[in-house]
């Protein structure tokens, strides 16, 4: 059990031993007719490093007489506590899995200190005081069903050795605090699951075995084009939605038909995701794409304007836009991607095992993208906490053509490089319906090294794709 103190300037937020708990020194102005302080107040507290925690419902417990002590109760929501009058011993035990289950921290509070709980730590309290009102802000709302997901811990519990400034034997304690069970009986709250959309197709694949505790769901469960298929679906015990569904054909979206069905997957089933993701806390990982660009640059950072060519690039940077607008969120761009099945890569292994010498585009640019390095740097910016924002993604290494990347799976087949003959966008498109494409696709992969991933060389990646 650990002690805490808080910190000693008005507005100040201090860390404690419990990951994620943390204690804000509140400025009490008072005079002959009693005091004042600003209990809450979003933008300045946020701006000292409190989290942006959206509150939705406040509780006060009101405790008539010193002694009464409540808890240990660990909550699924997040919850900010301070006292109104009145001064109450605090106690707070993590309760979630990991090295730090079992920990305690202490702290003495009055109406000058705060606490932020996070979702799954224990929350107790003694009051030193008659007459004290404990005031609490959470940022779900509560619920029958809700409690029924709470994680206790008895009050005595000898593991954790809360020392009680009031002895418990003649403390006033309710029924159930007396008889909840100890630690080593205690299953840990577990964290909000991760959902996954669009898992039927490649890069959706590829996230269900990276991410093996997740919900997985394909269209038959959950279909973004349709809106009667989301209001059905319930998002509220997700902390995390990553979409992999999205409406990929570039040259079908400008028939009418395909133009209606991009609209409906890549903006409307966005714009709904992106209300579920507010609306339940979760954080929103979003895969977009370099055609949002025209490619008139020959390396796209993060922050470029939208500058879309054809309707399916339209539409990904419209659903860039609404994802952006989240408190939380990762939006991952990327280019060129191949995973399980049919893709360019496994087009060109084909055509050189059949003896076909093929024209292929020799001006357009950019790199490959691998589902596994995706799904790797996705897994990366969740377990690393990674600001908020947009992240290029693709693996590394020299840009290519698509011409001088078939000349390597020719190569890597036991074929003539020199049996792939390069063509212009122009004269590969004569006679068929294509969609604009942006002739430079790579991206600036600075902003997702800075977080210290290191992406792997393209050339590698595809040899080991090809060999196994």
């Amino acid at each position: 059990m650990t002690a805490t103190t808080a910190p000693d300037r008005a507005g100040a937020v201090e860390a404690t031993e419990i990951p994620g708990l943390l204690v804000v020194r509140l400025g009490v102005h008072g005079d002959r007719r009693g005091w004042f302080k600003e209990n809450w107040q979003r933008a300045k507290m946020v701006a000292e490093g409190f989290p942006d925690f959206e509150p939705v419902q406040n509780n006060v417990s009101f405790n008539t007489q010193t002694g009464v002590t409540r808890g240990v109760h660990a909550e699924p929501w997040d919850k900010y506590v301070t006292v109104a009058s009145g001064r109450v011993f605090g106690a707070w035990v993590d309760l979630r899995p990991g090295e730090t289950f079992g920990r305690c921290v202490t702290l003495e509070l009055g109406p000058d200190r705060g606490v932020f709980v996070p979702r799954g730590v224990g929350n107790a309290f003694q009051t030193l005081e008659d007459s004290t009102a404990y005031s609490y802000l959470v940022n779900d709302h509560w619920s029958a069903a809700a409690r029924a997901s709470y994680t206790f811990l008895n009050l005595a519990d000898e593991t954790v050795a809360i020392d009680w400034p009031i002895p418990l034997e003649r403390a006033e304690l309710s029924e159930a605090d007396r008889h909840h069970p100890r630690l080593a009986d205690v299953r840990p709250m577990p964290p909000r699951p991760v959902l996954v959309t669009g898992a039927g197709g490649q890069l959706g694949r590829a996230l269900v075995e990276a991410l093996p505790g997740a919900v997985a769901v394909g269209r038959d469960r959950l279909d973004l084009a349709d809106p009667v298929s989301v209001a059905a679906f319930d998002f509220s015990s997700f902390g995390t939605i990553v979409n992999a569904a999205a409406y990929t054909q570039v040259d079908a979206a400008e028939t009418s038909e395909g133009r209606r069905q991009a609209w409906a997957t890549n903006v409307t089933g966005v714009a709904a995701l992106v209300d579920a993701a507010r609306r339940h806390r979760a954080r929103l990982v979003h895969v977009s794409s370099d055609y949002v660009f025209d490619g008139t640059r020959r390396l796209h950072p993060e922050d470029e304007p939208f500058s879309p060519l054809g309707v399916y690039g339209q539409t990904k940077a419209a659903g860039d836009a609404l994802v952006a607008t989240l408190p939380r969120h990762h939006l991952l761009r990327t280019s060129w991607v191949v995973g399980e099945g049919r893709n360019f890569v496994t087009t060109m292994a084909g055509l050189a095992d059949r003896g076909v010498s093929p024209s292929v585009v020799d001006d357009q640019h950019g790199r490959l993208t691998f589902t596994g390095e995706l799904v790797r740097a996705l897994v990366h910016l969740l377990a690393t906490d990674a600001p908020t924002g947009t992240y290029n993604v693709s693996n590394a290494g020299p840009t290519r053509t698509w011409a001088d990347i078939a000349r390597e799976v020719f190569a890597l087949r036991g074929r003539d490089p020199g049996d792939v003959t390069p063509v212009s966008t122009e004269a590969y498109g004569a006679g068929k319906q294509l969609a604009p494409r942006p002739r430079h696709s790579t991206l600036d992969l600075s902003r997702l090294e800075a977080t210290g991933f290191v992406p792997e060389d393209a050339a590698e990646a595809l040899r080991r794709y090809l060999t196994g």
